[in-house]
């Protein structure tokens, strides 16, 4: 009987110890799991993360080129607002050098008929060109500006006394702008200090 009792006991023990093992077992595996889910849920958040990343980015770069093509076209509209009729006002330059040279062959004529005439195309040009000026051609200054070659064509340079280098004396053919852009250059004569050059030969033969 005591040896029964003694192995009932001990069987009982060893059920136990292999409940509390399996129990034991049970639990760090489901701590496994629970860390690999943990893992698995912070792999999701950060894929999540990125993804968001990803679209914001796009999304400010499709903003930035949709503002920039904004600015391209209201550039463009503007040019062709301020220069669109560039091609015919370049050819109606040409008309107002007929009138110039006419107004230039007849201005020293004492005849009172010429002078009528030349008041007529005087009268005329004037009011052709404050028709082109309010399209925004205006004639660029030349006589007595210093030259620039953003403006100016020189065709010659002149020793002249009394004249500051690169000081425009004389105008072949006036300028032109639209808008500020350059249409033509004006053609000029560019004036050499006299004295300077005088100054420098001097100071070269020494």
């Amino acid at each position: 009987m005591s040896d029964t009792t003694n192995s009932d006991a001990k069987n009982e023990e060893e059920l136990k110890n292999k409940n509390e093992s399996e129990m034991k077992q049970e639990g760090e595996d489901a701590l496994e799991r629970s860390n690999d889910d943990n893992d698995g849920a912070e792999n999701i958040d950060e894929t999540i993360q990125e993804v968001k990343e990803d679209w914001k980015n796009k999304y400010y770069y499709v903003l930035a080129e949709m503002d920039n093509s904004r600015k391209r076209f209201q550039r463009e509209k503007e040019n062709l607002i301020k220069y669109g009729n560039e091609k015919i006002l370049s050819n109606l330059i040409g008309v107002i050098d007929n009138f110039d040279h006419s107004i230039k062959a007849m201005e020293n004529d004492q005849d009172p008929r010429i002078k009528n005439i030349l008041n007529g195309i005087e009268m005329v040009r004037k009011q052709f060109t404050d028709v082109l000026a309010k399209e925004g051609l205006d004639c660029i200054d030349s006589i007595g500006q210093d030259f620039n070659p953003n403006f100016h064509e020189a065709m010659a340079k002149q020793p002249v006394e009394g004249k500051r280098d690169n000081e425009i004396i004389f105008e072949y053919q006036k300028g032109y702008v639209l808008n500020g852009r350059l249409i033509r250059p004006a053609k000029v004569i560019v004036a050499e200090n006299k004295t300077k050059q005088e100054q420098e030969k001097n100071n070269n033969n020494e």
